[in-house]
C-alpha cells in the first residue's frame, strides 16, 4: 500500500492535527529519521501553510493541538511540540507544552527546526501596502526603476505578471519586464487585483 493511502486510512480521511476533511495532503515532517508513516502526517492546507511559515499563525486554529498532541504517531507529536513552541506566549499553549512529553530521540528531532528558540513571527513577502504576495501574483510598479547592469528602465505603472518570490529574502521578488527577468524590491510594488 502506498504511503499516502496508508496515511488516509490512519487519519480516517481527516487532518491529523485539526480534523479538517478538505484539501488534505501528505506532509513529511522535516528532519525525520523515519521514511515511513511515522515521519509523515496527513494535514489540511491551512495547517500546512502555517507549519511551513507561508501564512501567519492563527492561534485559534491551533487549539486543536490540545487533542492532537496525545497521538501515538511520532510525526504528530513532533509537529505538536514545534507548533506549541511557536505559540508558547499563549497560556493554553504553554500549559500544553508543559504536559507534552517527548522521549530523547523525538525531542532531538523536534528541536532541529529551531522553533523552540524563535518567536511565532512569520516573514512573508509583502507589497508596499502590506498585502501578502505569493508566487504567480501580478503586481504593479509604483515607481520607475532603473535595472542594474542594463539599459532597461521599468516604468511606474508597469504590470509584472506571474512573479516568483525570492526564497531567502522577503524584500525581493523576480518578474519579467520587457522580456527580461529582473529582481524587484517588494516596497516598489502593489499587488494587482
Amino acid at each position: 500500500m502506498q504511503l499516502e493511502a496508508q496515511l488516509l486510512e490512519r487519519s480516517n480521511h481527516q487532518c491529523e492535527l485539526c480534523t479538517a476533511t478538505t484539501e488534505l495532503s501528505l506532509h513529511e515532517v522535516s528532519h525525520s529519521p523515519y521514511r515511513d508513516v511515522e515521519g509523515c502526517i496527513m494535514i489540511c492546507s491551512k495547517c500546512n501553510a502555517q507549519i511551513d511559515k507561508k501564512e501567519e499563525l492563527d492561534s485559534n486554529h491551533w487549539n486543536c493541538l490540545t487533542a492532537a498532541m496525545w497521538s501515538e504517531v511520532s510525526g504528530i507529536q513532533v509537529i505538536s511540540w514545534r507548533m506549541l513552541n511557536r505559540l508558547r506566549n499563549e497560556s493554553w499553549a504553554a500549559d500544553n507544552l508543559d504536559m507534552l512529553y517527548l522521549d530523547d530521540e523525538k525531542l532531538i528531532w523536534a528541536k532541529k527546526t529551531g522553533d523552540h528558540e524563535n518567536d511565532a513571527s512569520v516573514d512573508l513577502h509583502r507589497d508596499c501596502n502590506g498585502q501578502i504576495l505569493q508566487d504567480g501574483d501580478a503586481v504593479v510598479l509604483i515607481k520607475s526603476l532603473d535595472v542594474k547592469g542594463s539599459t532597461l528602465n521599468a516604468k511606474m505603472g508597469t504590470v509584472v505578471k506571474n512573479i516568483k518570490l525570492v526564497k531567502d529574502n522577503t524584500e525581493q521578488i523576480e518578474g519579467r519586464v520587457e522580456g527580461q527577468l529582473i529582481v524587484i524590491l517588494t516596497k516598489y510594488v502593489r499587488k494587482q487585483g
